[in-house]
């Protein structure tokens, strides 16, 4: 599976880790930054692009690391059609996944630990949408909001 990073310094050594760890598990990573670290630089510069990759690119995944994990996964939910969540344990990347077929996970490397981490990462791309009828109907939900401002009936 394709896979586009994006983070900031404050996540930078888990960052590193997981291009290593996805690499040698078979999937194309594309990392978009930072390359180096720099404790003055800004996760948008970094995350949008790797939201807006997934979001190019169908069918791929993407991962955003920052210090908590929360503006990263702000920013990567702000790219239309991203559906990104705040994953800090296997099970709520496998939730994400499972009942909102989300492209995109958030961690935060100030929480969470480079073996978590890369378990975290490995959980959420080998989790399918179940395609469940009552996550789709609330997905549909979601993107007729997204589009056009509708609220749900109900």
């Amino acid at each position: 599976m394709r896979v586009h990073l994006g983070g900031d310094h404050a996540a930078y050594d888990l960052q590193r880790a997981l291009v290593d760890h996805l690499t040698a598990a078979g999937h194309e990573v594309i990392d978009h930054g930072p390359l180096a670290y720099d404790a003055m630089d800004d996760y948008p510069v970094f995350v949008l692009r790797a939201a807006q990759a997934v979001a190019a690119d169908p069918g791929s995944a993407g991962i955003v690391l920052g210090g908590s994990g929360n503006g990263e996964v702000m920013a990567a939910n702000k790219v239309p059609g991203i559906r990104a969540a705040y994953a800090a344990s296997i099970e709520l990347a496998e939730l994400a996944r499972e009942h909102n077929d989300a492209q995109i996970i958030a961690m935060g490397g100030r929480f969470t630990d480079i073996e978590t981490g890369c378990a975290i990462a490995d959980a959420f791309l080998a989790t399918d949408f179940s395609g469940d009828e009552r996550h789709a109907r609330r997905l549909a939900m979601v993107s007729r909001f997204e589009a056009d401002g509708s609220l749900p009936e109900g």
